[in-house]
């Protein structure tokens, strides 16, 4: 890889770095919601919507398209958000 190559990769992935720190601060806010909705739920059964993990996946796949985004990036990337926030639940889950 060229000098001038390899000076542009760089600086994409400081870009990268940073977003990825936004991120988190969004995954740490995400975290104090699900703590809110878990709060809320009586039955460990309620922990998993399948009808809500439907819409969920259906409404990004939508909002994947329009921001011309490949649904399949965010459909594995919300499946796996879904998927780890059920573990946590269930691992945090407290009879009442």
């Amino acid at each position: 890889m060229s000098p001038l190559k390899k000076k542009k990769l760089n600086l994409i992935r400081k870009k990268l770095d940073k977003l990825d720190y936004s991120l988190i601060k969004i995954i740490k806010k995400r975290t104090f919601l699900v703590k809110k909705v878990l709060k809320i739920k009586e039955y460990k059964k309620e922990i998993v919507d399948k009808k809500r993990i439907k819409k969920i996946l259906r409404d990004i796949k939508i909002k994947s398209i329009q921001n011309k985004i490949d649904p399949k990036i965010t459909k594995r990337i919300w499946i796996n958000m879904i998927y780890a926030y059920i573990d946590f639940e269930k691992r945090n889950f407290k009879k009442k």
